[in-house]
């Protein structure tokens, strides 16, 4: 059956992060070109999937910038009126519109606003939401863990469904698939898009779709990225995702800083518009 999904990236702020540090394993470092040592900005997508029977979106992004700034990544913003609420609001959406929300995983720069989406089912990995009920000292901050005087937004949320399984269909078309290692249980997901591709939004189970790229030297088919709860996990996640795609630009980190620049000419991914997913890199 044809599909007639696509997807919106919707930024939801900036976060600063050391590439060479966060993105890519200290093991890769002398293969590597061009790749700062110094914080960057880069963004913060949640994904919206239109055109099915149901409205779907992708995370809820990042907190308020006094918020960021304070408890998570010094130097963190987000612009007025880049909330997922008024992000949904600007391409005609209210959060009340979205059917059911995925979390790829339930870090505060992709689960924030919960509570706006009265309406939703809010799809988490079992894993992922037992771990973040009692996250070991380390992702305290990452989760907001209450012994650090905060209240996430995911706790106490009546619509939050954990769920179990490889490729789990949500709706036609679109899928979980467990890509752990980031977080204990994170997850990403697949859309069939009506350009007849299929692309994976990856959450954080990588950064940089240079994590794709192998180091034959090092006789590694992927270079893995820094921040991981598992790093056996995180490796066959990516590896997993690769395997997917026919093309590397088919799969979409949350904070890839190639993506402003690729949705400048078309802010849809996956649409029957002509051009390619290369072509809008």
């Amino acid at each position: 059956m044809a599909s007639n999904l696509t997807i919106r990236p919707l930024n939801t702020g900036f976060i600063p992060t050391k590439p060479l540090q966060y993105h890519f394993h200290f093991s890769a470092e002398p293969y590597l070109r061009d790749v700062p040592d110094e914080k960057i900005p880069l963004p913060d997508y949640a994904f919206l999937v239109e055109g099915g029977d149901r409205l779907v979106l992708v995370d809820t992004g990042m907190s308020w910038t006094e918020r960021a700034n304070e408890y998570h990544h010094p130097g963190s913003w987000q612009d007025e009126g880049q909330d997922i609420e008024s992000m949904l609001k600007s391409v005609g959406y209210s959060c009340d519109d979205i059917d059911i929300v995925i979390l790829t995983h339930l870090h505060w720069d992709h689960s924030y606003y919960l509570e706006k989406f009265n309406n939703s089912r809010v799809l988490v990995h079992r894993r992922e939401y037992e771990f973040a009920q009692h996250p070991i000292p380390l992702y305290y901050k990452s989760y907001e863990d209450p012994a650090l005087g905060l209240e996430a937004p995911y706790k106490g949320n009546t619509h939050i469904e954990p769920v179990e399984g490889d490729e789990l269909e949500v709706i036609p078309g679109v899928r979980i698939l467990e890509t752990f290692g980031h977080s204990p249980g994170h997850v990403s997901v697949e859309v069939d898009c009506a350009d007849g591709r299929n692309y994976i939004c990856a959450g954080d189970s990588l950064f940089d779709l240079r994590n794709l790229d192998p180091i034959p030297e090092l006789h590694y088919d992927i270079i893995p990225p820094g921040r991981f709860a598992d790093v056996v996990a995180t490796w066959n996640s990516v590896r997993k995702q690769k395997a997917r795609v026919e093309e590397r630009h088919q799969i979409l980190p949350a904070h890839d800083k190639t993506l402003p620049d690729r949705l400048a000419e078309n802010p849809i991914i996956g649409g029957t518009d002509g051009t390619t997913s290369s072509d809008r890199r």
